[in-house]
């Protein structure tokens, strides 16, 4: 690798018009493709195999393709409804339009007045679920609610086709804008701090706008694949670019020339960026494991656009390097920028390296403080609740958030998510049975109304509809589930040959969450072991590889920790507008993994490769740890501020999923910069020694040789 490396920073060097050349044909080619061609974003959320996912079948087949989904339309008038005539009346305008649009079908559920008569409800069957409605469809229902509205009638809308018509713009902007300012203050360089954010534009421009919507013609890709992919893309093209940057300017300094430096930075940096870049590519598969449809497309996405700012930044900017060799540090800011710039060059009387001398004088209490104060942070998680936050977690100003507190005002929380008894029938005789079964429901604990069934027009299946007294997010919701599915209706069906189901969004997301909490364990390990397996190649050593394991997955545990603390409202919610506790999405702790197991490892893969360096030129492991950390210590860190920006960028979303998502990435990226890298790093290769770099025999001879800092001249009697 390192002779392939030297001969592409020297082509990237001398042939550097062609390199930026064919990076700009490329995007506009690419990105020219994509547009036109682009696929519809979409995604399967039903669960395969679960019961949910039989109901919605047994709907659309036997009720004219009904999924069990619907648009919710809930009317207050605080002069009051005389009936459900006149609320039909008064609504009238709306039912017409809404009836025009795709997939949305008349309301055949009676009309419900609250006891005060000042609020209506109904619902709109959907023949496709709600998330398959395009988001041009549900805004043209959003105006045709407040078209009806007005003259003391406010109309407002719940469901998932709603809750994608109010969709805010995208959260990369500010990520972008926070990483300038952290590449501003760390290189106090207009030049330097562009060429990382050149590097992620380019990456972003390239995957976000060409590769990804290509791909949605083929495979699932949610709607918010993009934020999740393009933030990831941004955050790692920066810290790629960084890394290579940095060591170009470090050689530089030492008094190379511009080839000599760009080649050095290839062959040292470059190689870091390719096996960092491909142990977040291995964690992100991982996400295949789930057996989830929609995660492939999140796993390619987000794949795609690592790879395309790993090859951006060991290809085109070397090109660019090459264009400005030492006018890199024009148009500096005064006062800024003295961290990564003497990030080398201070050696030894860097606080870095003190800092590991001292660490590494009293290892076992370090170890041992550093390790409590993980698993302290992460006890929180041992109580994290799996589960699909509701429309009452919505921005108060939005449309869903509104139709949710009317709902609730007027026919309790229930009334927002309903459940979907989806029963086959043998006969048309067995109607009574269904009768007697909803007369049973409506005693029932924890159910507040069940309207009539619905038979359909063949007599062999029936809808019961049942409305729980508590919200779709609470743990009493999902109880009655359970309890729906595993007592009532087996008891109150027994020998009568129906067959029922539970379906509708509540259950069906319940049983999303049970699904993921069952394949967590298996993609876990999935991803350990592959990277384990990187990393042994990379650095031929089965205990550095092993420590790298398991410190990233104490840092992922302690986000857990964290993130599970700010999901239970309080002051902590309040900070990023949760103000009450809510549960937190199955597929986020999943994600969360791959994506902070890949990015906690390109910190140990700068980190090691730079140690390992050091011990070549040195054969003294104390001395190595401590040197190398000096030496990467302000660049991680610079990295790690950018990233914990970019993720922050999340909370501006207005879904409550990213917002958690993004406090969960940032604090894991802080804790690992901080104290994973700085404390328990030099503290356990300390207590190791030699054992660090202990293989054996029989393993070095099958290990393939893919050196990560190759190039340095080692240590006389070292290998």
């Amino acid at each position: 690798m390192n002779r392939l490396l030297a001969n592409l920073a020297d082509f990237a060097y001398r042939r550097r018009g062609t390199m930026l050349l064919a990076w700009i044909a490329a995007m506009v080619v690419i990105i020219g493709v994509g547009s036109s061609l682009a696929g519809e974003y979409e995604a399967d959320y039903d669960t395969p195999g679960s019961e949910s996912k039989a109901a919605s079948d047994l709907t659309e087949e036997r009720f004219e393709g009904y999924t069990g989904q619907e648009i919710y339309v809930v009317a207050k008038d605080e002069t009051g409804f005389a009936s459900p005539a006149e609320a039909e009346e008064r609504l009238a305008p709306f039912f017409e339009e809404a009836e025009q649009v795709n997939h949305v079908e008349s309301h055949v559920t009676p009309i419900r007045i609250s006891d005060d008569r000042q609020i209506v409800s109904t619902t709109m069957p959907l023949t496709v679920p709600g998330w398959e409605v395009e988001k041009e469809d549900g805004e043209k229902l959003v105006d045709a609610a407040e078209a009806t509205s007005g003259d003391g009638l406010e109309v407002a809308l719940g469901g998932d086709p709603i809750y994608r018509a109010q969709e805010g713009e995208s959260a990369e902007m500010f990520g972008l804008l926070g990483a300038a300012f952290v590449l501003l203050i760390a290189f106090g360089s207009v030049v330097a701090a562009g060429l990382p954010l050149s590097v992620a534009l380019v990456g972003l421009g390239i995957s976000s706008a060409g590769l990804i919507p290509l791909l949605a013609n083929g495979i699932d890709v949610p709607d918010w694949t993009l934020a999740v992919s393009g933030l990831v893309g941004i955050g790692v093209g920066i810290d790629y670019a960084l890394l290579v940057l940095t060591r170009f300017r470090s050689a530089m300094r030492d008094g190379k020339d511009v080839h000599d430096a760009v080649i050095e930075a290839e062959t040292t940096a470059g190689r870091s960026v390719i096996i960092a870049g491909a142990t977040v590519v291995i964690a992100m598969g991982g996400l295949m494991l789930t057996g989830l449809s929609y995660m492939y497309g999140v796993a390619i996405a987000a794949s795609l656009a690592v790879l395309v700012v790993m090859l951006a930044s060991i290809s085109l900017l070397p090109a660019l390097l090459s264009y400005l060799g030492p006018r890199v540090d024009r148009l500096r800011i005064p006062f800024l920028g003295r961290g990564v710039h003497k990030a080398d060059a201070q050696g030894g009387e860097s606080p870095a390296y003190r800092w590991s001398h001292w660490i590494q004088r009293r290892p076992w209490p370090a170890a041992i403080l550093a390790i409590a104060v993980l698993l302290a942070l992460a006890a929180p998680a041992l109580g994290m609740r799996l589960g699909f936050p509701d429309a009452g977690n919505d921005p108060a100003d939005t449309m869903t958030r509104q139709a949710y507190d009317l709902n609730t005002e007027g026919f309790g929380p229930g009334t927002n998510g309903p459940l979907v008894i989806a029963a086959e029938l043998p006969s048309a005789d067995d109607r009574d049975e269904i009768d007697a079964l909803t007369t049973q429901l409506r005693g029932t604990d924890g159910v507040d109304f069940v309207p009539d069934p619905v038979i359909n027009q063949a007599g062999d299946a029936a809808i019961v509809t049942v409305i729980p007294a508590n919200s779709p997010q609470d743990e009493e919701t999902e109880q009655l589930v359970r309890d729906l599915r595993d007592q009532i209706l087996p008891s109150a069906l027994q020998d009568t040959g129906i067959e029922a189901h539970v379906g509708g969004v509540t259950a069906a997301l319940d049983d999303q969450s049970e699904y993921m909490k069952d394949r967590l364990p298996l993609f876990m390990a999935g991803v350990i072991g592959l990277s384990f397996l990187l990393l042994l190649v990379a650095f031929h050593s089965p205990l550095i590889s092993l420590k790298a394991g398991i410190m990233t997955l104490l840092s992922v545990m302690a986000a857990y920790g964290v993130m599970t603390l700010f999901a239970q409202g309080g002051t902590l919610g309040e900070l990023i507008g949760l103000d009450r506790e809510v549960p937190i999405a199955p597929f986020m702790p999943v994600m969360m993994f791959a994506i902070l197991f890949g990015l906690s490892m390109d910190y140990e893969v700068f980190l090691i490769s730079r140690i390992r360096e050091e011990y070549l030129k040195q054969g003294d492991t104390r001395n190595a740890v401590a040197d190398g950390l000096a030496k990467t210590a302000r660049v991680i860190t610079a990295a790690a501020a950018i990233m914990v920006v970019v993720f922050l960028a999340f909370l501006a979303a207005p879904d409550t999923f990213l917002k958690l998502f993004g406090i969960g990435l940032a604090s894991a990226i802080f804790l690992d910069a901080t104290i994973v890298r700085m404390v328990l790093v030099p503290a356990v290769m300390q207590l190791l020694g030699k054992w660090n770099w202990w293989i054996p025999n029989w393993l070095e001879r099958i290990l393939p040789r893919l050196d990560v800092e190759r190039g340095v001249a080692p240590a006389e009697g070292r290998p």
